[in-house]
């Protein structure tokens, strides 16, 4: 493989502190790299040196004659007098960009529900950073370098990214590097990943999952390793290995190396544990939304528009649920009606009586009644102690100790919650909401300013807290992570994903190929390459065959939902302290929620063959 781009002796320094010292690099033909390190440690001063952007104190970068480099910052630079077609392929002429099959694919895969007539000013923070994005990825570059590029997209969006990204150049061709918090992503596209840290970069073979085994490995043969870091790295491989097979299936690292070190790794979370504790504390009645709808009525510049039609939700004691949706599908509207902040204009949403629902939102709402004082002043109001886990593994901590696992260190305890940094805000908000004490919690897009490690740490708390969980998150790892089960909202109605993520991504492959493509300023700018087309329906006797099944199925999954509901309900009536007897009914609850599943697969299967 050809070098493209050599580091020598890096040293890079700021007033308060030395970021890098003495760091030497390469990168080849074919390199796909991740880099990945704590907030701070210097990732994106890493990017910007490697990319010309920024000058080391000392030491050099070279690059081969004739290497051309893509950058997509972190901060927005677009020019807001441009249009989107504008800002995209400039003064290119129509013929030219739409005859190029490449520009065609990253305008059909990142803007083509955009006008392309309009102006880059009345764009969304999302919108904007496809704009972006696209301006970069129909450039012709020899080595791509992104900061952060899955900020503000979401699920689709990054799917896409990370399929283009796979397929822009051949196995020996290009270079990639990529700074980003989102794991799947780095597991989708990177073979090589790079950790920032204690002012060095340290290589390693493979994607995320496959830099996880290695830094466990790593860390148990190091002796001044911190202990806690290296649990919560191993608890996260036991994860990856048990509870995502479709990823790690993928020969990325030794799999008896990976099954030895988590030999002695209990289950993430004890459900049985968490339900029975949930029950206890909420009774039978949480949040259930019955025929739930909601329509905005006219304005003098808006018509009248549905959001929301014909809901059937009973959420249960314990749920931990993933909500996926477009931007503007109503995620936002039905978290609204679960935490009673929106009332339903048709149907009704009803309440437990014990219900205390708070919300983590993305505008940091806890933090403006203290943004001058001091996280000590802050946290000393707050309970003195918590518990976190269940049984024998319940743990009371102080405010202090959830801090410090949140990674605050105790000279940050005096520092004003305005001079924090967005990430430390974050968890500050975080541990603010936990120590309300809700037993219903909803998570709005909580991974923002997270790196990888204080993203493990937060899913380790979440973990051990006893209540019923929903999150909405474009973060599809930690989606997956932290939730049992996952729902999307499409065509306005609320539907169970038994296939998870990979079943709302089809389900939205299938709904654009209904859906005439909107015109992107030209016929070729709107025609879409990547929807998959729809398999025939069924007809005949075939037809009525599938007809049957498919009544069939709906009766038996009615009954089995109606079974299931008054199993959850039932908990609440049994003896709390007979863990025994709740594990059996935990049991028959999980078999009877496993059928259903299976059904609901099936019927899904059905459904698209029948048109």
């Amino acid at each position: 493989m050809a070098h493209l781009l050599g580091a020598e002796g890096l040293h890079l320094e700021f007033p308060t502190r030395i970021v890098f010292d003495s760091v030497t690099l390469g990168i080849e033909e074919g390199d796909r790299i991740g880099i990945v390190g704590r907030n701070g440690d210097g990732k994106s001063s890493l990017l910007a040196m490697l990319a010309g952007r920024l000058e080391p104190d000392t030491g050099r970068v070279t690059v081969r004659g004739g290497t051309t480099i893509g950058v997509l910052d972190q901060a927005d630079v677009l020019d807001d007098a441009l249009t989107v077609g504008g800002a995209i392929v400039g003064d290119t002429p129509e013929h030219e960009w739409a005859g190029d099959p490449k520009v065609r694919d990253v305008i059909d895969g990142l803007v083509s529900d955009l006008d392309w007539n309009a102006s880059v000013a009345d764009l969304s923070g999302g919108q904007r950073r496809r704009v972006s994005l696209a301006k970069l990825l129909v450039g012709d570059w020899d080595i791509v370098a992104l900061d952060e590029p899955t900020n503000h997209l979401d699920v689709e969006a990054i799917g896409w990214l990370a399929e283009h990204l796979k397929r822009r150049w051949s196995a020996n061709q290009g270079a990639l590097m990529v700074v980003t918090h989102d794991r799947w992503f780095l597991d989708e596209v990177c073979t090589e990943t790079w950790e920032v840290h204690d002012r060095i970069v340290e290589p390693f073979e493979g994607g995320y999952a496959a830099y996880i085994l290695q830094r466990v490995e790593r860390d148990r043969m190091s002796a001044a390793t911190e202990a806690k870091r290296q649990n919560l790295a191993r608890k996260e491989l036991a994860w990856l290995r048990r509870g995502a097979p479709a990823r790690t299936s993928k020969p990325k690292f030794r799999i008896d190396a990976a099954n030895e070190l988590i030999s002695d790794v209990p289950e993430i979370r004890d459900r049985i544990g968490l339900q029975s504790l949930a029950v206890s504390r909420l009774g039978k009645d949480v949040v259930d939304l019955i025929d739930a709808g909601v329509t905005f009525p006219a304005s003098a510049s808006t018509p009248e528009r549905e959001v929301l039609r014909d809901v059937e939700w009973r959420i249960a004691p314990g749920e931990r649920t993933g909500i996926l949706g477009v931007n503007g599908a109503g995620k936002s509207t039905l978290l609204g009606l679960v935490a009673g902040t929106l009332a339903p204009t048709s149907g009704r949403v009803k309440h437990g009586k014990t219900v205390q629902v708070r919300t983590l939102t993305q505008r940091l709402d806890e933090l403006q009644d203290v943004w001058d004082e001091p996280v000590r002043i802050v946290i000393g109001r707050l309970r003195t102690t918590y518990t976190f886990g269940t049984g024998s593994k319940a743990a009371e901590l102080t405010p202090g100790q959830l801090l410090e696992r949140l990674g605050f260190s105790s000279a940050q305890l005096s520092t004003p919650v305005k001079d924090l940094s967005g990430g430390q805000q974050r968890r500050l908000q975080l541990l603010l909401v936990l120590l309300d004490q809700p037993n219903v919690m909803i998570l709005d897009e909580p991974t923002n300013d997270m790196d990888t490690d204080m993203l493990a740490a937060i899913e380790d708390l979440l973990d051990s807290w006893p209540g019923t969980l929903l999150v909405v998150s474009h973060d599809r790892y930690f989606l997956e992570r932290v939730t049992d089960q996952q729902y999307a909202i499409l065509d306005r109605r609320l539907r169970h994903l038994p296939g998870g993520v990979d079943e709302y991504l089809r389900l939205r492959a299938l709904e654009q190929t209904h859906q005439k493509a909107p015109a992107a300023g030209s016929a070729s700018a709107s025609a879409s390459t990547s929807a998959q087309a729809a398999e025939p329906a069924l007809s005949g006797a075939d037809r009525r065959t599938a007809e049957k099944e498919l009544t069939a199925l709906e009766r038996r999954m009615q009954k089995l939902a109606e079974q299931i509901d008054r199993a959850k309900h039932a908990l609440a009536d049994h003896d709390q302290s007979d863990y025994a007897g709740l594990g059996e009914k935990m049991k028959e609850i999980s078999a009877r929620e496993a059928e259903v599943e299976e059904l609901e697969l099936r019927w899904f299967e059905l459904t698209e063959q029948l048109g």
